[in-house]
């Protein structure tokens, strides 16, 4: 019997896929279950999973466009499956006497990386040091999962004796070009961003923060904090509270435009942007007004795990109330981050430099980090886009206020 594999739908809306990649070949043999093809939408990208156990055969190829619920491979029942290998007679291997100075000599061997979408893809520790030494992606072979440049990869490469401008010579020369189809995750999100330019009244407010105090705070205790909750505590967590506690003040920055109403929200759903394989997406993290800083930060590690892997499913996407995006990972120092539709507000956080500041009469250097505040001016007025990002940049400076609804502990005491 013949059993035909469909198209899932991946969501409403989404009426074609891309076929990404095929993970089994013409008259491979399959078990229920398997994966048998990874499949792009405008949303995520989502996996086949065999129906039925036999022999597989393709219908369309890779890079094709089908419609949800097209047959793109079939599965005959009716194939035999090979004979397992762990049945046929071993061969006996020759022993082979190992000396001891041969086992110190020996360097593991590293596997060849799978290629995939992912290959020659750095990680951002290793686009950090790639853009500081001038190597060009072309010049690593990625040893990283699915073919990612890990940051090992190039230290490797630096330590060889890495040259520049031979490497940059050698690509240099040559007027080629490559082509290559959008996919259609990166063709929903330039749709998405032309229409927040053209739908929107953006504005950008911007103010910067002493991020002394937070520094101070991860030095002190991130041994105790690692120990105890088994993640890092990072820059995510101080900046995921600070808003949920202002946007407990300021509301219309939590709100939304739906038709003629404006949809204000009783929760703070915080989407992350994160950097993935295939362009940005944004998973969220649900009711983070409630969550303390380990459990946005396991959270965070979580889905920025999944989206790294090509795991992110439509669920943790859906929905977000208010947007933080981190370009200071990729050196970043100032940028007006564009709105999430629908929402109306983003927050940009920037990379943290050490400058001269005017501190009781005196120059002293503090690390600086510059913030920025994107807001759609038909529902947020400028008094509330200033006083919310004020309000974050006081309670990241003075971290205790997070607990006490962005007031001092003194405020609290006397009633104010």
């Amino acid at each position: 019997m013949i059993a035909e594999q469909k198209v899932p739908s991946p969501g409403e809306s989404i009426s074609e896929v891309v076929i990404a990649r095929w993970l089994k070949k013409d008259g491979d043999y399959v078990e229920k279950d398997d994966e048998l093809c990874e499949i792009d939408s405008d949303k995520a990208t989502l996996t086949v999973n065999a129906t039925e156990a036999g022999t597989f055969k393709t219908m369309a190829n890779e890079g094709d466009t089908v419609a949800v619920g097209s047959i793109i491979c079939t599965v005959d029942t009716d194939g035999l499956k090979p004979a397992s290998v762990a049945a046929s007679p071993k061969k006996e291997e020759p022993k082979v006497e190992v000396k001891k100075e041969d086992v110190k000599s020996a360097e593991p061997i590293k596997a060849p990386a799978t290629a995939s979408y992912a290959s020659g893809t750095p990680s951002p520790a290793a686009k950090k040091i790639m853009d500081e030494n001038s190597v060009p992606s072309a010049a690593v072979q990625g040893t990283g999962k699915d073919g990612r440049i890990t940051k090992n990869d190039i230290t490797s490469l630096l330590a060889k004796g890495f040259s520049a401008t031979t490497s940059a010579q050698s690509i240099v020369n040559t007027r080629d070009v490559e082509r290559s189809k959008m996919t259609p995750l990166r063709k929903k999100l330039a749709q998405r961003l032309v229409s927040v330019k053209n739908e929107t009244a953006m504005l950008t407010t911007f103010n910067e923060v002493d991020m002394s105090a937070i520094m101070d705070l991860r030095a002190k205790y991130k041994d105790k904090f690692k120990e105890k909750f088994g993640v890092n505590v990072g820059f995510m967590s101080f900046f995921t509270k600070a808003v949920t506690e202002a946007l407990q003040q300021f509301p219309a920055v939590n709100a939304m435009i739906d038709g003629d109403e404006i949809v204000y929200h009783k929760y703070c759903d915080i989407g992350i942007a994160v950097s993935a394989p295939k362009g940005l997406v944004v998973p969220v993290v649900r009711n983070a007004e409630n969550m303390s800083l380990a459990e946005i930060e396991t959270s965070i590690k979580g889905l920025a795990l999944k989206a790294r892997d090509n795991k992110i499913t439509l669920d943790d996407m859906s929905g977000g109330t208010f947007t933080i995006t981190n370009g200071g990972v990729f050196g970043s120092m100032m940028s007006t981050p564009i709105i999430n539709p629908p929402q109306s507000a983003i927050l940009g956080m920037h990379n943290v430099v050490e400058r001269p500041m005017a501190v009781n009469g005196q120059v002293v250097i503090r690390p600086i980090m510059y913030v920025a505040l994107s807001y759609d001016h038909r529902i947020i007025d400028g008094r509330e886009s200033v006083g919310f990002l004020v309000k974050v940049k006081e309670m990241l400076e003075n971290p205790s206020k997070m607990l006490f609804g962005g007031k001092e502990p003194a405020e609290i005491l006397l009633g104010l």
